[in-house]
């Protein structure tokens, strides 16, 4: 599963002055896999201390937090010499050990030569900022695979070759168009889970049964992050956050108009009311990396974050094909779509997703009196809307409006159209968002 984060991690390494580095995500999105890949890839050693898989090596930080003498008893621990000018050391499911992430700290300031990663889920909600290394460390995110890494990993480089080398501003054959329309199908069933798409990867040449084995697999995931909730919230919280999880695909499926509605309080959790009641277990599920959130904006000015409301905002789930599998959509559904508007939502989804993994840290949207605009971007060029249209027909009313108003300098329309271009407007398939960047 080859992933673009590995390009990073790789600048990381031959950085002349390196702070430890944490990878950060949810769960099962790839980080242990990625950072032995990286490790095997660079370095003549690698060493993994697992927190999870053996919990003694906990107390190896409870005496002090001084990298010499760490290090001695982690060879012993581990059994294995470790040159620090050449090796990695990998810290993984640090979120069990609060010292040893403290002790990055120490490694960058007394051994700076020693390359040191850690990984770990729910970074945000097992520990407290004063656990966090401020300032000493480098945080890289990883998402779920987008839709390139799903080309790579599903064994449709070509295909993926193809796409880079086009022109942006042209047409693309209409083969190639249809081939790739065909595969983002696929992804919206997969997602980007590394499990899922291996599996879709292993039984593609039977449609049938890869996405039969696909939903299996995505439910299995689906009983470990209900099981994550109810081990790191507690009783009462894991009750409500796993409620308000399931309550974000519910909400976006009962969408008339096929566009993500603003997200509503009202029955997300039963029995709590407004935003202030369910604030907590939002935060929860945001820290965890499981939702992904877009702040409505009714007036378009820098920052649009000094635009915003704290409780008015859509939310999506943090990869598409657990979306489809939350909300028992069949992959025949899926597959045999002709993507009319009634499955606007997923577009959505998607589009998010592939925004938050070209490292995108917020999400905006714009709503006007009868308008909406799905995402805005802040560029160079100004704030640059995207509309997502979930048909071919793209007479962009909304984006009219919007363009009429505050005349942006481009403006992005994502359909299931080819490429095109006019003055103003650029027409992309939405399987090229990543070519938005």
């Amino acid at each position: 599963m080859l992933r673009s984060r590995l390009s990073n991690l790789i600048q990381w390494k031959n950085k002349t002055e390196r702070k430890p580095l944490i990878l950060r995500g949810a769960r099962q999105v790839g980080k242990t896999y990625l950072l032995k890949e990286f490790g095997q890839k660079e370095f003549p050693n690698v060493h993994i201390l697992n927190f999870e898989e053996y919990p003694t090596a906990t107390k190896i930080f409870d005496k002090d937090l001084n990298p010499a003498r760490i290090l001695n008893e982690i060879q012993l621990f581990l059994d294995e010499l470790i040159h620090p000018e050449t090796d990695l050391l990998i810290f993984d499911e640090i979120q069990h050990a609060p010292n040893a992430l403290t002790s990055l700290k120490y490694f960058y300031e007394k051994m700076p030569q020693m390359a040191v990663c850690a990984a770990g889920s729910l970074l945000g909600v097992r520990l407290s900022g004063e656990s966090f290394p401020v300032g000493k460390v480098t945080f890289l995110d990883l998402c779920p695979m987008n839709f390139e890494e799903f080309l790579l990993g599903s064994e449709n480089e070509q295909v993926l070759n193809y796409l880079k080398n086009h022109s942006r501003t042209e047409p693309l054959p209409e083969w190639l168009h249809n081939r790739v329309w065909a595969l983002w199908k696929h992804y919206l069933i997969t997602g980007g889970l590394p499990e899922v798409v291996d599996t879709y990867r292993q039984f593609q040449d039977n449609l049938y049964l890869a996405f039969q084995k696909v939903r299996d697999v995505q439910h299995d995931l689906l009983d470990t992050y209900i099981a994550d909730i109810a081990k790191h919230s507690g009783k009462i919280n894991a009750m409500h956050i796993e409620r308000l999880w399931r309550n974000v695909p519910a909400q976006l499926a009962r969408t008339q108009d096929g566009s993500a509605p603003k997200f509503k309080f009202k029955d997300a959790i039963p029995g709590f009311r407004g935003y202030e009641q369910l604030s907590a277990p939002m935060n929860w599920l945001e820290k965890a990396g499981l939702i992904l959130k877009t702040s409505i904006v009714h007036t378009v000015e820098r920052p649009l974050s000094g635009q915003m409301a704290e409780n008015r905002f859509k939310l999506y789930l943090f990869d598409v094909g657990l979306l489809g599998a939350m909300n028992r959509l069949s992959p025949a559904v899926l597959y045999n779509m002709e993507f009319g508007r009634y499955k606007g939502y997923i577009a959505e989804n998607f589009v998010a997703q592939e925004l938050v993994s070209m490292g995108i840290k917020e999400l905006f949207c714009w709503e006007g009196r009868t308008s909406e605009i799905e995402f805005l971007l802040h560029t160079l060029q100004g704030i640059i809307p995207v509309e997502v249209k979930s048909g071919i027909n793209t007479k962009a009313k909304s984006l009219k409006v919007f363009e009429e108003r505050y005349h942006p300098g481009k403006s992005i329309v994502l359909s299931s159209r080819n490429v095109h271009m006019t003055e103003k407007r650029y027409y992309l398939p939405v399987y090229l968002t990543m070519g938005i960047e």
